[in-house]
């Protein structure tokens, strides 16, 4: 019998299958298709302290390999989120969440932080400072490792529950951005977000995206989450959530010997819905294979 169970900062769940923000929504159109409680946890469409529409359309583009996305953090604002949305997810899912969040300012993060911090649903916070489609906020603060420092301290301030930073890939050094995370007192990380891309339509002559460019995802961008991962995993020594073009139960055991504790799913929900159910299935199997009988044995195993 082998134990798919992992360990992030405390907090125990069965497995480390998480389905990624924005990608699950709140789990309702999934909960109709099979047991969403079979996952580790799940984490929710990211939230901002009030409601965003998001960007213009179009706004979704294929791409060899994966998708461009500029949706721009659409939810229906922290309020929406703490007195309907959660609510209403309870009665489909038992076990305690991942809250993603969003901001435009420090004092943003904070808020929303704030307001959400006595959900007893809430597991971790994840704090998204990594958005590459949103301007004036998301991803700048993620590339620069002061600003990273303000927001994961302003929001360590505002609650007691664990706190994870996703980090951007955008960067030169993504160690130097985590490592600053973790001296201001962050529990964990999250990582990678989506890499910066366009498409061109050639009948137009524009670009396809109305912001642009959007965020690269899914299996072309799997090799440098893991790499990244990897080399987080040396520089800090808190917890780290993996994610980025993970589609399988294989992909799940590689992200973990990289160093990852739990691993979210993203754009492979959107081709596949079932797939972080048939990650699940598949784990004990693939374990197995390779000969592993607890999961939270392998983690940094390729160090």
């Amino acid at each position: 019998m082998v134990d798919t169970s992992v360990t992030l900062s405390g907090w125990r769940i069965d497995n480390p299958v998480i389905p990624a923000s924005g990608t699950f929504g709140f789990g309702y159109e999934f909960a109709e298709l099979y047991d969403i409680n079979c996952l580790g946890s799940l984490a929710i469409k990211g939230t901002t302290a009030e409601p965003r529409f998001g960007n213009p359309t179009p706004r979704i583009a294929d791409c060899p390999s994966g998708m461009l996305n500029a949706v721009g953090l659409q939810n229906p604002g922290v309020r929406e989120v703490r007195e309907r949305e959660l609510p209403r997810l309870a009665a489909y899912f038992r076990k305690k969440v991942v809250a993603n969040v969003s901001g435009f300012s420090v004092g943003e993060y904070e808020k929303t932080v704030e307001a959400l911090s006595g959900e007893e649903q809430i597991g971790l916070f994840e704090i998204n400072i990594s958005c590459p489609n949103v301007h004036g906020g998301g991803m700048a603060f993620g590339t620069d490792p002061a600003a990273a420092a303000a927001v994961t301290e302003a929001v360590r301030r505002v609650t007691d529950k664990l706190v994870y930073i996703k980090l951007s890939p955008n960067v030169t050094d993504i160690t130097e951005i985590a490592r600053a995370c973790e001296a201001a007192g962050a529990d964990g990380l999250s990582l990678i977000n989506t890499l910066l891309g366009m498409r061109i339509d050639l009948r137009t002559r524009r670009p396809v995206l109305a912001n642009r460019t959007g965020g690269l995802s899914g299996p072309a961008v799997y090799p440098i989450a893991l790499r990244m991962v990897y080399d987080v995993y040396a520089a800090v020594k808190i917890p780290i959530i993996g994610m980025g073009g993970v589609s399988s139960a294989r992909d799940v055991i590689e992200m973990m010997l990289a160093g990852a504790t739990a691993v979210e799913v993203g754009a492979a929900n959107l081709v596949d819905p079932y797939v972080c159910r048939d990650i699940v299935e598949a784990l004990p199997t693939e374990m197995e294979r390779y000969g592993i009988r607890k999961l939270s044995e392998i983690i940094g195993g390729a160090h």
